[in-house]
């Protein structure tokens, strides 16, 4: 088999008759319609309205069009799909993060036909947060030989590795599958390869089309989060002494194991999990996958401390994964968020019964060969799973999981007080007619729960009733995910001694108390926070409002984001990433964030899925009020210096919740935080005032790879050394010229009535972001700034040449012949 991208060439229509534009694949049609407050998707989609849409593209059938076989693979598609060739239907899917192929079959070579993707996203909402319409993740060509080995048909499994640490020898259990026929006896050859040498090689006959082979590999590199070691793996079929199809894939080697006394470990260590939760999004780009951008999160994440991300409440992109393969991140992926009972009007409830094996079917062939998946999630906050019927569904969906994959532990993801919401409720009968949104227990109805009565989700986890809830559900899984539910971690590991526990859920804040838990409950693997990344609808779940404006986690237009994120939705850090650092010790430097001095004499209408509102800035003009400095660090105390004097020293530490308050007028300058252990400074860190702050642009990387390299640009009101000015704001239009284009600008607001697809935005506490898209042409790309009150500014890129512009993504994928 060997596959290529097919992301160019197509066009798009809105609608049945809307005008025809040039797209590159992939492509989110949601992300350029005009919001409104009665846009379709409500405060779950961000007030997006859905839409059907159009993409076309012609094809001509290669020379060897009678002697191989070609399909399409769309990786994802957000509504319900039909693929056309030359007006007759050869494939369709409504499942939005599921893979399907589409076969190109009876085409004469030189034959030129038309391809038709019709995508009917018009019933909306159908999700409880930002989906995004149409082909959103991208397409390959694919063909397969009469003989090959089949897609899916090469499977790795580390069996044995040495203890913790590179060098020993390892075994890798790796079986192959064969399409076709094969007259002559049959062998397959499989290598390991590292550095373009082979390590390792080992061969057996194909029996009955497919083959088992035990491969040895001396002085292996192994692979976890710490040291994501890779091999090239190629496997060959041979026939009479030739071969006739290879295929090969990029895997790593590792081992998992977890039990109730030793957790969770990798290679025989033990892992305590870091975890972020994360949506699928990508921010300005709405919810197109492009590989730069999915590599970027994975980046950022695990620069700022985390170790593992779990999937909300989906399948993870091909390039998600390849990032967490290639950058060493640990993976809970999650099949649903939906069974049997709807969450909003048009979710995939209905189609659950049908197409569940399909979904997990999917999703396992796009993991299993990924060292950075460690197990696998059956669902999110599933209420039906506290019925008799829920649980044995529940069971049934691990068993098939297990037996397609029996290389990874199962958990479910369950919010104890949703869990008593739905067994009273199920008990009653109450919501057994009702529409999603009239439903007692919903994952939403238990949030606005908690939203108003406080830490009710947290402690509710701790009542008998919540026991009686969860338990018959957490027994048909390898691992019980507690969404909110960290203070039954001690009595349920002594009423359970053989559960193991993992934090599926939690917010932000909690994560002091939660990670004390983590270190010191036996069987407690980890923690997942939400969330590690801002996305787009879940409107105001997080964000503060201040004043009159309206409060709550259901908040109106123009809202367009949930605003809980370590990072907000340009990738910018948030205080809560200084919270996470000072837990896990990721620095010894203090972190220091401002109450938003701009909102200062407003009530904040706070919300529990955001610890604070602190802003990392020293820099808030000419502000006269009082100053409410937050400093977080893991060191006993920590001392506040503001223009060289001074402001005394306060407790820090888990103690004190890795964080100390100080309140100080606001002077402009220079704002020092220094931490100490014992007495003994050991970082510090430095915040400082803007001065005469003009407009300015930042490459995160000054060159553009290929076609489908992104360059990520700010555009920063600061001074000449850098320093952001927080509270300036101005109204900034973006020209690109030379092989490129924009595809993206926008800002962090939680509210906004601007467009991420136009060429002019605002900035938002001094900064915007502008993402750009090589065209795959080499030459110098120049960005041009133009400011309302900040001037003018430019940057050049250089845009080169792709290593392997049209390979497969080969991350656990088939990608050569």
């Amino acid at each position: 088999m060997s596959t290529t991208l097919f992301t160019d060439g197509w066009t798009f229509h809105r609608g049945a008759d809307g005008p025809s534009e040039s797209v590159r694949l992939p492509h989110d049609a949601m992300i350029g319609e005009p919001r409104s407050p009665d846009g379709g998707t409500g405060a779950h989609g961000g007030f997006f309205p859905g839409g059907r849409y159009r993409y076309r593209r012609s094809w001509v059938a290669p020379a060897d069009a009678e002697e191989a076989s070609y399909s399409l693979t769309f990786e994802g598609v957000q509504g319900h799909a039909r693929v056309l060739v030359d007006g007759a239907v050869r494939g369709e899917c409504a499942s939005p993060y599921r893979e399907f192929s589409v076969p190109l079959s009876g085409v004469l070579p030189g034959t030129a036909i038309d391809i038709e993707v019709d995508v009917d996203n018009t019933a909306v909402p159908a999700s409880r947060w930002y989906t995004g319409s149409g082909i959103y993740r991208p397409v390959w060509l694919e063909r397969v030989e009469r003989v090959a080995i089949a897609k899916d048909g090469l499977r790795i499994v580390a069996r044995a590795a040495p203890l913790g640490s590179d060098g020993g020898p390892a075994v890798a259990a790796v079986s192959v599958r064969v399409d076709g026929k094969v007259a002559e006896p049959a062998m397959v050859l499989v290598e390991f390869i590292q550095a373009g040498a082979v390590v390792a090689r080992s061969e057996a006959p194909l029996v009955g089309m497919a083959a088992d082979i035990e491969v040895r590999i001396p002085n292996a590199r192994l692979w976890s989060a710490e040291t994501p070691h890779l091999y090239d793996v190629r496997a060959a079929v041979i026939v009479a002494g030739q071969e006739v199809h290879e295929t090969r894939i990029r895997t790593g080697l590792r081992t998992v194991e977890v039990d109730a006394r030793r957790g969770l470990r990798v290679n025989g260590q033990q892992v305590l999990l870091r975890g972020a939760a994360v949506h699928h999004d990508n921010g300005l780009l709405g919810a197109a996958t492009f590989a730069a951008a999915e590599r970027r999160r994975v980046r950022l994440l695990k620069e700022a401390g985390y170790n593992a991300v779990r999937s909300a409440h989906n399948p993870l992109s091909r390039a998600f994964l390849d990032a967490c393969d290639e950058l060493g991140m640990y993976v809970m992926d999650e099949l649903t968020d939906v069974w049997l009972g709807a969450k909003t009007p048009h979710d995939g409830a209905s189609r659950f019964l049908e197409e569940w094996r399909d979904d997990a079917a999917a999703m396992i062939a796009n993991d299993r060969n990924r060292p950075s998946v460690l197990m696998y999630s059956i669902g999110n906050e599933i209420s039906e799973a506290t019925t008799p019927d829920g649980v044995a569904l529940a069971r049934e969906i691990h068993a098939y999981l297990i037996d397609l994959d029996a290389s990874r532990p199962t958990t479910i993801a369950v919010n104890p007080l949703l869990a008593m919401m739905a067994s009273r409720s199920h008990a009653s009968g109450r919501d057994a007619e009702a529409p999603p949104e009239r439903k007692a227990a919903t994952s939403t109805a238990a949030n606005i729960v908690t939203a108003k009565l406080g830490r009710m989700m947290v402690l509710a986890s701790s009542l008998p009733a919540a026991d009686k809830a969860t338990r018959d559900v957490f027994d048909a899984v390898d691992i019980a995910g507690y969404n909110y539910g960290y203070a039954n971690y001690r009595r349920a590991r002594r009423r359970y001694p053989d559960r193991i526990i993992v934090g599926t859920e939690s917010m932000s804040g909690d994560l002091p108390a939660i990670w004390k838990r983590v270190e010191s409950v036996p069987g407690v693997i980890g923690d997942f926070g939400w969330t590690g990344w801002d996305y787009l609808g879940e409107v105001g779940l997080g964000y503060w409002s201040y004043g009159d404006e309206p409060g709550g986690i259901v908040k109106p237009y123009p809202g367009v984001v949930a605003g809980c994120g370590t990072f907000d939705i340009t990738g910018a850090p948030t205080a809560v990433a200084l919270l996470t650092q000072a837990v896990w010790g990721v620095t010894a430097a203090p972190g220091i964030a401002v109450r938003p001095m701009d909102r200062s004499g407003k009530r904040p209408n706070r919300t529990p899925w955001l610890s604070t509102d602190a802003v990392v800035s020293w820099s808030w003009g000419d502000s006269v009020r009082t100053a409410q400095v937050e400093v977080y660090s893991r060191e006993d105390s920590v001392e506040l210096v503001l223009n060289g004097k001074s402001l005394g020293r306060r407790k820090a530490g888990p103690r004190h919740g890795y964080v100390a308050r100080f309140r100080t007028g606001y002077v402009p300058g220079e704002l020092v935080a220094i931490a100490y252990r014992g007495g003994v400074e050991t970082g510090r860190t430095t915040l400082r005032s803007a001065h005469e702050s003009r407009l300015h642009l930042r490459a995160e990387a000054a060159e553009l790879r290929g076609p489908d390299d992104l360059a990520f640009v700010w555009l920063e009101l600061a001074d000449e050394g850098g320093t952001v000015d927080t509270v300036a704001m101005d109204e900034v239009r973006l020209r690109v010229s030379g092989p490129a284009k924009l595809v993206g600008l926008g800002n962090a607001a939680p509210t906004t009535e601007e467009s991420f697809t136009d060429d002019v935005h605002s900035t938002h506490r001094g900064r915007a972001l502008a993402i750009v898209r090589g065209t795959g042409e080499v030459g110098e790309v120049v960005i041009s700034a133009m400011s309302a009150a900040h001037g003018e500014a430019s940057l050049t890129l250089r845009s080169a040449v792709a290593a392997a512009d049209a390979d497969a993504s080969t991350m656990g994928a088939t990608s050569a012949t």
